[in-house]
């Protein structure tokens, strides 16, 4: 039994911690200005530049000829405008296999501390890829226009490969001059529109761009007529940093502690290979681009990227969303233990649903470790540590291979090895009176310990698993009989917090269904996706089944008969002489 007084009173500290997290608010800095008008940047030359190069090597896959003659055409151009050059070889796999790719980095020098990084990759999967070269374009007509001018802060300006997995801007972060002030990744700067958000905070980690670049970007682009979305909303924030799945190439900078932020017209996705372009964009953009340059090197350091989210315009910490998830557990938690020491006196044995409730978490651990397997003998080849967007990673013969062994591997984890566990280890002992007696404070306690290991690592997908912890616990709970559409409706509701996000950044990739479980995929084999969150989310998806099959028990259970009433009281008994009158009061 858990007790629902005890679960009320756990909430008394959710108010309190609401009041602190209605104190925690505060201002956003504003965007940073500046009196230099953009003049000197020519759309016209960066237009130019792209359509030249689109057309003269239109096929650009990361390490190949046209890669590399692009590369050099860049080093020329820094170099005539009087920039410090150095080009770096390395290999990496990539996409297209295991190549050797080039980095090409043009400094200039300021006269004072501090780095502004500008980076812009060259590759493109698809043909001929107008869109992708338009960063590359601008890139090369701000080291004309920059040449001429004196900056306080060190100008670095870096051309790369290898955009899908990020493996160019990974190499250049260690090659940086410190300290970096601030980093602006220019992806698709000509598209015929602008979709999607167009300045991209966001990392593979618990951290997002400090509000004073975004806003100073975001206001640039403005400036030039670009319209700039306000930030992601609350739930778009919130699945970003429960599940840090960015496939652009700030995201590296950001995680590493370098303010850094992408701005593309095509948002989060890469272009497509035939996007159209417009001389209207390229020429806004590249406008806006240099008065950001120029409205950072005027201004303060950027503060380093961290944990926060955007509301009514005002920024909440992380600490007040970790304190406010921390007390939204603490209740159902508090009710938990009570049920575990309760059932633990009436000799039911919780140990044993325990067990029960891990072992429907088994086979999706048994598929982590089947996805190692497969990558360590080159089934799965390529598998970046970052997401990757839709397309970018076909899943060929070999794919369709993993997914169907995967497959296996669930249905027989689940249909038969499963229940040989449970022979072996012996099924949790059934009473005549109860036969889920003590599931429910087995269940609640493998789900309770998981979502606080959670909460330890990431408070915002933690925040995720509130639902669950609440709605669940009156799904198993015995003294609570609750109709089978009311059971279906807690359990689907406790579900939907991580499916919605897992939707939300299926879209903010590009991905379809299978696209999306391929990416995760990728992710475990590549360990952008750790063990330890392996471990976590299996267990959690075995407490949703131990659930769903508590809940069908119960569903099915008939409804106990209504006991008949066997001593009457006061108000039942409607006997002789109970309003009077019996011939013994009436001989007084």
């Amino acid at each position: 039994m858990l007790d629902p007084r005890i679960y009320r009173t756990g909430l008394v500290p959710v108010v309190l911690a609401v009041i602190v997290l209605a104190f925690s608010l505060q201002d956003q800095p504003g965007a940073l200005g500046t009196s230099l008008a953009p003049d000197a940047y020519s759309g016209q030359n960066a237009f130019a530049t792209m359509s030249q190069l689109a057309a003269r090597y239109p096929n650009r896959r990361p390490g190949s000829w046209g890669d590399r003659q692009v590369a050099a055409y860049v080093a020329e151009k820094l170099r005539s405008n009087r920039l410090a050059v150095s080009t770096d070889l390395y290999p990496a796999r990539t996409v297209a296999g295991d190549r050797l790719l080039e980095n090409v980095v043009g400094v200039e020098a300021g006269v004072g501390r501090g780095t502004i990084v500008i980076v812009s990759h060259r590759d493109a999967l698809g043909r001929p890829g107008r869109a992708e070269l338009s960063g590359t374009a601008v890139m090369i007509e701000l080291a004309r226009v920059l040449a001429g001018q004196t900056e306080q802060h060190t100008i670095v300006l870096a051309s790369t490969s290898g955009s899908v997995g990020a493996a160019g801007v990974t190499r250049l972060l260690r090659a940086l001059p410190q300290p970096v002030d601030a980093v602006i990744v220019l992806g698709d700067l000509a598209g015929a529109r602008a979709s999607g958000r167009v300045v991209v905070p966001w990392s593979d980690a618990q951290t997002v761009a400090p509000p004073a670049l975004r806003n100073t970007v975001a206001s640039a682009l403005r400036a030039q007529g670009i319209p700039v979305a306000s930030a992601a909303g609350l739930g778009g924030q919130i699945a970003h940093l429960a599940f840090p799945m960015s496939s652009s190439e700030q995201a590296p900078f950001d995680t590493a502690g370098e303010p850094a932020v992408l701005v593309s017209l095509s948002g989060e996705r890469a272009p497509a290979g035939n996007e159209p372009t417009t001389f209207n964009q390229i020429a806004a953009s590249g406008r806006a681009i240099l008065q950001a340059v120029n409205a950072l090197d005027a201004g303060p350091s950027m503060a380093a990227p961290s944990s926060y989210l955007i509301w009514s315009g005002k920024v909440v910490p992380a600490w007040a969303i970790r304190l406010l998830v921390l007390c939204l557990i603490l209740p159902v938690a508090a009710a938990t233990l009570d049920g575990v020491a309760r059932s633990r006196r009436r000799g039911q044995p919780v140990g044993a649903w325990v067990t029960w409730v891990l072992s429907s978490a088994l086979p999706f651990v048994l598929a982590g470790i089947l996805v190692d397997l497969v990558h360590g003998v080159g089934l799965i080849g390529f598998a970046p540590a970052i997401p990757v967007h839709g397309g970018s990673v076909a899943l060929g013969t070999a794919g369709l291979i993993v997914l169907a062994l995967l497959g296996l591997v669930l249905i027989a984890g689940l249909a038969w090895l499963r229940p040989t566990l449970l022979t072996f280890l012996g099924p949790p002992p059934r009473s005549r009176v109860d036969p889920l007696a003590g599931a429910a404070s087995g269940v609640m306690l493998v789900l309770c310990v998981v979502a606080f290991l959670v909460w330890v690592g990431n408070p915002f997908a933690a925040l995720l698993l509130v639902p669950a912890l609440h709605l669940w616990l009156w799904v198993v709970v015995p003294d609570v009989r609750l109709p089978r559409p009311a059971l279906a409706a807690l359990l689907a509701a406790g579900l939907a917090p991580p499916i919605l996000v897992a939707i939300y950044g299926a879209g903010a990739l590009g991905l379809g269904p299978v696209g999306l479980a391929w990416s995760w995929i990728l992710l475990v084999a590549g360990g952008g996706l750790g063990w330890a969150a392996v471990l976590e989310w299996s267990a959690l998806i075995g407490c949703a089944i131990s659930v769903g099959l508590i809940a069908l028990r119960r569903a099915r259970a008939p409804r106990p008969e209504p006991a008949p009433v066997t001593v009457r009281g006061p108000v039942t008994y409607a006997g002789p002489g109970s309003l009077g009158g019996t011939e013994s009061a009436l001989r007084h």
